[in-house]
């Protein structure tokens, strides 16, 4: 809808009120911080634009005619809905800083997100502010790119190999995916055939880690062979191959203390390398949003 250029602003239907309250265009200055005068023009400008005597000046004040009465009643409306949408906006803007919905990958939201979030209360307590409320959804890449198209999370954290089309990014952090045996698996070293043959414990499709695998599989002209096992958490998965179900492909950093002590074997695959870039994602313009968004970016970027 495109509206008259005779339609008032609200700056000029507050003075019309503030007559209409007043009964002086002397008292109406007052109320409003402005002089007689500059009210008498401003009214006098509502006139012109709108092309209604809204007010009889007289000596002894000011009085609105029987249509300045009803354009009266009209903005009064109108600027109680305007003071609605102000307080409103002013919330959502509040609301902006003090609270955000995260989605992110599981490697993210298991292993680096904590972290993030504990020294961002540290530095607001040192800061002396309130600290970013932080709503966390654990999820697969490709529902964390869903959520953050909808509007359902403010940030997202990813872990493919692509660049969601629509949606800004930033590199976050790097990772590597590791393939892992128990101590006693025969495997010491593999080629790269010999991975893409063999059944693996798997993350279901969707999610960075498996689509990582394939993308590396595909480019050495490859494809991974049906799963043993198809599980939706890294947790899960890990815990199928300590019980014996079979090799699996894991982030590094989920699976750092079972290497160190010895519960998992890493197995060098040749001819594969499956580094990656983990991805903060939003949407808008290139810099990330004012708010709470741009204070947790600013806080992992640093």
């Amino acid at each position: 809808m495109t509206l008259s250029p005779r339609m008032p602003d609200l700056a000029a239907l507050e003075i019309l009120l503030a007559v209409a309250r007043a009964g002086t265009l002397s008292g109406a200055g007052r109320e409003v911080g402005l002089t007689q005068q500059a009210v008498s023009a401003r009214l006098a400008a509502l006139e012109s634009r709108t092309g209604v005597r809204l007010a009889t000046r007289t000596t002894r004040g000011a009085t609105l005619t029987a249509e300045g009465v009803v354009v009266a009643q009209w903005a009064d409306r109108l600027l109680r809905l305007a003071e609605e949408v102000d307080t409103g906006l002013a919330a959502l803007r509040s609301d902006s800083r003090s609270r955000l919905r995260v989605s992110a990958s599981l490697t993210v939201a298991e292993h680096l997100l904590p972290s993030w979030l504990v020294a961002l209360r540290a530095d607001a307590a040192r800061r002396g502010e309130t600290p970013v409320r932080v709503v966390l959804t654990a999820t697969n890449s490709d529902h964390v790119i869903e959520q953050v198209r909808d509007g359902s999370a403010d940030l997202g954290f990813i872990e493919g190999v692509t660049v969601p089309a629509g949606l800004r990014s930033r590199v976050v952090a790097r990772d590597s995916l590791v393939l892992v045996v128990t101590p006693d698996h025969d495997w010491s070293s593999i080629p790269v055939a010999e991975l893409a043959a063999t059944p693996l414990v798997t993350r279901e499709s969707g999610s960075g880690t498996r689509e990582v695998l394939t993308v590396a599989l595909r480019d050495a002209g490859l494809e991974q062979v049906e799963p043993a096992l198809e599980l939706s958490t890294t947790a899960a998965v890990r815990a199928a191959v300590l019980a014996g179900a079979g090799p699996a492909v894991l982030s590094r950093l989920a699976i750092t203390d079972d290497l160190a002590a010895g519960r998992l074997r890493e197995v060098p695959v040749a001819g594969l390398s499956l580094e990656r870039e983990l991805r903060a994602i939003w949407t808008g313009p290139r810099t990330p949003p004012a708010g709470a968004v741009r204070i947790l970016l600013s806080h992992v970027h640093s």
